[in-house]
């Protein structure tokens, strides 16, 4: 009987698609790195979370393993060359939470532009003494410049967006859009310097590179408008987080969306001092929907390697290639 290693609760019990297999995983919570690498010793397939490391340690540790599925689209908690190394198959979840990411992504636009999340404090806190022609005035989203940094999945569902609240949309990246799609889109590519000159919100939806890491630095940052604010719902990582508490605290820009933080959970401290700043719990998947459908990914793609299938969004097709799997 094939052996299934869960790490973490999910959404759903994955458990139908699974069939008979013997499924390990705990009814709440999370395994701890040390219970995971023991659990995995004498499993065949693994259903892990972005904040489980895959690695040279725990392949090495899990000889019978034929597929790692990522209960995520990035992938950069899963040492890919490694799993290939050793014969394991790794799928992620791409896809079907980019609607729900996109949305929190425009929530974070006009929660810092509106000032919604002081407001809500200032009502909480029994500080509002009623209306005030001057009180938390904010900034305009409608027919404002979006500079988007990576033009994907995630990227393209927030253009779309944008273009209801008639936003004029800049977009760079590393890799090209096809040009008809940028048109469809009303998006215009530029040289990053220039969207982050032009911008008066940039948003980040690029993957976590050697080359994107820290990308969104000092110099960067200071480039952008003073009124200007920056929105990170991809990984944390891609911005300098110290540049941007000081660009905050120097009022270089004018604050800041995150959802997303380069060593989560910390949030440094710095950044938690900005009343500017809103800070969310890395919860762009977070809808039940979005959720539910990446486990079901997660355990469809267990289940085809199990019957000797090639699963969906395979990301080491050499893997599956070289037979070592089997």
């Amino acid at each position: 009987m094939a052996r299934v290693v869960i790490s973490s609760a999910l959404p759903i019990d994955v458990r139908p698609w699974l069939g008979d297999a013997d499924v390990v995983a705990p009814s709440c919570g999370s395994l701890s790195r040390d219970a995971l690498l023991a659990a995995v010793e004498d499993a065949d397939a693994l259903i892990c979370l972005l904040t489980d490391r895959i690695d040279e340690e725990l392949c090495a540790r899990a000889p019978r393993l034929r597929i790692v599925a990522n209960h995520a689209v990035g992938l950069d908690n899963v040492d890919v060359q490694a799993c290939t190394r050793h014969g394991k198959l790794v799928t992620n979840t791409p896809g079907v939470l980019t609607e729900a990411t996109a949305d929190l992504t425009m929530a974070l636009i006009l929660s810092v532009a509106r000032r919604v999340t002081e407001g809500d404090r200032l009502v909480r806190s029994g500080g509002w003494r009623g209306w005030d022609p001057g009180l938390l005035l904010g900034a305009a989203v409608s027919g404002q410049v979006l500079g988007i940094i990576g033009l994907g999945r995630i990227g393209r569902a927030v253009a779309r967006r944008a273009r209801g609240f008639e936003m004029r949309i800049l977009c760079a990246g590393r890799s090209r859009a096809p040009e008809d799609l940028e048109q469809s889109l009303g998006a215009t590519r530029v040289p990053l310097p220039q969207l982050l000159a032009e911008s008066d919100f940039v948003s980040v939806h690029c993957p976590l590179t050697r080359e994107t890491r820290g990308m969104l630095g000092e110099h960067e940052l200071s480039l952008m408008k003073r009124t200007a604010f920056l929105i990170n719902t991809a990984r944390g990582a891609c911005v300098d987080e110290d540049a941007l508490a000081r660009a905050l605290e120097k009022g270089t820009i004018a604050g800041a969306g995150l959802d997303v933080f380069a060593d989560e959970p910390r949030v440094p401290e710095r950044l938690i001092a900005q009343p500017r700043a809103v800070l969310l719990p890395h919860v762009g998947s977070a809808t039940s929907q979005a959720r539910a459908r990446m486990a079901e990914l997660c355990a469809t793609a267990v289940a085809s390697v199990l019957r000797g299938e090639r699963p969906v969004h395979l990301v080491n097709p050499e893997a599956w290639s070289s037979g070592d799997w089997r």
